[in-house]
């Protein structure tokens, strides 16, 4: 592996790290879309602080976007509380709006130089090691490893500081406010984090990669545990491997490293959604499925308990009789009767069914509750 790839794979990390922990927070507060807003709306604040500047690098960059983040939430939420559109078209409303108006002004007075969207929303990774950071005329690595790994502590430092204020509001903000841990001011400073994060990963890996990098791998971890510390583990967890995995992917296919990310960030989600241990799409239907013949079966007891003993036992209580009886076919019928004697419900005899001391527990049981 040469220098060049371990740098590259080493800004992915701390990108990806970075987005997940606030991207958790966005997740259960069904706010993901709001990273998507405020990744594009961040724009106008860039092109500002650029203009101040006259340097793409410059610290001004990252608080004038943090700011317009801030100012996105703020103008989404106003628009809502008028009650006259719903959150997802207020934020539909005011982004592009917002990116609209970055778009323009870099069009306009900013076409020369490495500011343009194509940048912003793609990125580009592999140019990533190219832009170094030097102190005293000492290369110390690529400069958005450094940024992004300042902000990666500081996200870090925000969720272990808040971590408690963070779990009340984000499960209770009603009870957040009647302890004092001021909601409000929680919600404003984890958008100012989102808009941080987002600005900083802006030249790696552009826009589009940022979303799917907070929104993806904590959604991915949700269908995965219902726990936060293990969501925010799990997060970080498959956010990392997601991006080592894409940019193997890309190297293997020679294509876009920040379009394989995404691509590998929406194969995950669909392999959690799929085979999640409790939530994915394969165990509830097995568990549909289980609760199908669990109560089948709780049927047939019940009708056999109800001719156990009676002049009519002997016919009612044949395989063959459950079809006009239960209206089962004949193929489900067997299927009941096995799946009842695996469990100790049943017993047969030739086509006759008799009931187990397990079987009558539970069709009295049934018949009870």
């Amino acid at each position: 592996m040469t220098q060049p790839q371990l740098e590259i794979q080493l800004i992915a990390i701390v990108v990806a790290a970075a987005c997940a922990l606030p991207g958790v927070f966005l997740v259960l507060r069904k706010m993901a879309m709001m990273s998507d807003a405020i990744s594009h709306a961040i724009l106008p604040g860039i092109v500002i602080a650029f203009f101040i500047t006259s340097d793409l690098n410059a610290p001004l960059l990252i608080l004038a976007a943090a700011m317009m983040g801030v100012l996105t939430v703020v103008l989404v939420e106003l628009i809502y509380r008028t009650k006259l559109v719903k959150e997802d078209a207020a934020i539909g409303l005011v982004f592009p709006a917002l990116f609209s108006i970055g778009v323009i002004l870099i069009a306009q007075y900013a076409g020369d130089v490495h500011l343009d969207t194509d940048a912003v929303l793609l990125g580009e990774l592999a140019f990533a090691p190219f832009d170094r950071l030097t102190i005293g005329g000492a290369d110390v690595g690529p400069r958005a490893f450094w940024v992004m790994s300042v902000i990666l502590l500081l996200n870090i430092g925000f969720i272990t500081l808040f971590y408690k204020e963070l779990k009340l509001a984000t499960f209770d903000a009603g009870l957040a406010a009647a302890l004092g841990f001021l909601p409000g001011a929680l919600h404003y400073g984890l958008m100012a984090l989102v808009s941080v994060t987002a600005v900083g990963a802006f030249d790696a890996v552009g826009s589009i990669l940022v979303v799917a990098l907070m929104v993806g791998p904590a959604a991915t971890a949700n269908l995965l545990t219902d726990k936060l510390t293990r969501l925010i583990s799990l997060s970080l967890v498959i956010g990392i491997g997601d991006a080592i995995a894409g940019y193997w992917l890309a190297h293997f296919f020679d294509t876009s490293i920040a379009g394989s990310m995404a691509t590998v960030v929406g194969f995950s989600f669909v392999l959690a959604l799929m085979f999640a241990p409790n939530q994915g799409v394969v165990s509830v239907l097995r568990r549909r499925r289980l609760q199908r013949l669990n109560f089948a079966a709780k049927m047939l007891t019940i009708h056999l308990a109800n001719h156990e003993g009676t002049p009519d036992e002997q016919r009612e209580n044949q395989i063959d009789h459950l079809e006009d009886h239960l209206t089962w076919d004949a193929v489900f019928a067997t299927r009941i009767v096995k799946f009842s004697e695996q469990r100790g419900l049943v017993k047969t005899a030739g086509k006759q069914l008799q009931l187990t001391d397990a079987g009558r527990v539970l069709a009295s049981e049934a018949v009870v509750n």
